[in-house]
C-alpha cells in the first residue's frame, strides 16, 4: 500500500502498492505515483524556485516547502487531485490523507 499524506506546505508518500511489487498492477502504480511525485517535487523546487527540504530513500519521498508561493500551492493542489483520482481508480493500492 502506498500511503500519501498532504499538507499546506508539502506532502510524503511512503511504500509500495503490493508487498513484492512483481505484478504488473503494482508496477503500474507505483511507477504512476513515483512520476507524479518527482513532476510535483521537480517543478516546486527547479521551475518555480521555492526552497523545499526534500529526502527520499527507497518507497518514500518527503518535500517541505519552506515558504510555500501561490504558484507551489497550485502544483500542490494540482498533485492532491491527482493523487485522489488515482486512489479513486486503484484503492487497494493507495491510500491518501490530507490536511489542506
Amino acid at each position: 500500500m502506498t500511503n500519501v499524506r498532504l499538507s499546506a506546505n508539502g506532502f510524503s508518500v511512503k511504500g509500495h502498492c503490493t508487498v513484492d511489487m512483481n505484478d504488473e498492477l503494482g508496477r503500474l502504480v507505483c511507477a504512476s505515483v513515483s512520476s507524479a511525485v518527482y513532476m510535483a517535487a521537480n517543478t516546486i523546487t527547479d521551475v518555480i524556485g521555492d526552497k523545499a527540504q526534500i529526502t527520499e530513500k527507497d518507497g518514500e519521498m518527503t518535500v517541505k516547502i519552506l515558504s510555500p508561493s501561490k504558484e507551489s500551492r497550485v502544483v500542490l493542489e494540482g498533485f492532491k487531485v491527482h493523487m485522489q483520482q488515482l486512489s479513486l481508480q486503484y484503492p487497494n493500492c493507495i491510500n491518501v490523507n490530507s490536511e489542506v
